[in-house]
């Protein structure tokens, strides 16, 4: 039976049109202009595809654009600055938070509710009360000279993911811990062979989250990371503000793009994980 014209329905689909190509155009832009040699965008051509296909300004973004350093070597070193940050935050990060998320539902002790109220009375606090005093105390405990100060600190603001854990694990069966303390197994035994395999939708889902937002972190990677070691956000920032005779758009443009591929093929290969991981209740209050 064919389903009758419907002007509720209509107009979802447009609004969810609208909001596609409120998100596309953006990244429709930045992509076919960096494709474009400079001359064809000073032209005019901004918004239709490459008349000359050119891969100029990725090599360039990559490599050999100035960022205000001594050297114009692009962003591939703070692009890697990032990946070693950004890899070993994320996993120690979740797993951590999956570990007190589990302690804070399962576990039983005194100040258990003073802890919960911490957590979540830190994440709502703002990053930038923190600098300063964060700046004082790396640099004299000598981990203000290396990126390993950085990780540190976005291992350390994960701590909050525990609240997504607590939510997953309180409808954790009971029986199945009980058991495993009967058989001798302890707190760290239990987590690694009996929670955490059950655990995969919602470690996807922080996991993912954290991965963004280190990545897409800037006012830590500026404050906190050493000046010859700093992250991606920051060098982008650095190529589009060094002063030029003549704006090079479509290097800006690649460059933009480099800094979101990481996160973009994230979030193609594992965006159907998170999804489930969000429709199964992950992440639920």
């Amino acid at each position: 039976m064919k389903q009758r014209f419907d002007l509720s329905r209509l107009s979802i689909y447009v609004l969810l049109l609208l909001a596609l190509a409120f998100f596309a155009l953006p990244a429709w832009f930045a992509l076919v202009n960096s494709f474009k040699p400079l001359q064809e965008i000073y032209n005019g051509n901004v918004f239709g595809l490459p008349e000359v296909w050119t891969l100029e300004a990725w090599g360039k973004a990559w490599s050999k654009s100035c960022t205000g350093t001594s050297e114009c070597s692009g962003l591939s070193s703070y692009f890697i600055n990032s990946v070693l940050v950004v890899v070993p935050a994320t996993v120690t990060g979740t797993l951590w938070g999956c570990l007190n998320g589990y302690v804070l539902a399962k576990w039983r002790f005194k100040g258990a509710q003073a802890v919960l109220f911490v957590l979540m009375f830190g994440s709502f606090l703002p990053i930038g009360l923190f600098l300063f005093p964060l700046t004082l105390i790396f640099d004299r405990m000598g981990l203000s000279s290396s990126l390993m100060g950085l990780t540190i600190i976005y291992i350390i603001y994960s701590l909050p993911t525990a609240l997504f854990f607590k939510n997953y694990f309180m409808g954790f069966p009971g029986e199945l811990i009980k058991a495993a303390r009967i058989d001798g197994a302890g707190l760290l035994r239990i987590f690694w062979s009996v929670v955490l395999p059950t655990a995969r939708p919602i470690l996807m889902v922080v996991g993912l989250m954290s991965f963004t937002n280190i990545w897409n972190d800037f006012l830590f990677a500026l404050v906190l990371a050493p000046y010859d070691h700093q992250t991606v956000t920051v060098g982008l920032n650095n190529l589009i503000n060094v002063t030029e005779d003549r704006i090079e758009y479509n290097v800006h443009m690649a460059a933009a793009l480099i800094a979101a591929l990481p996160t973009t093929i994230v979030y193609i290969f594992a965006g159907k994980q998170f999804v489930r991981g969000l429709t199964s209740g992950a992440v639920k209050g």
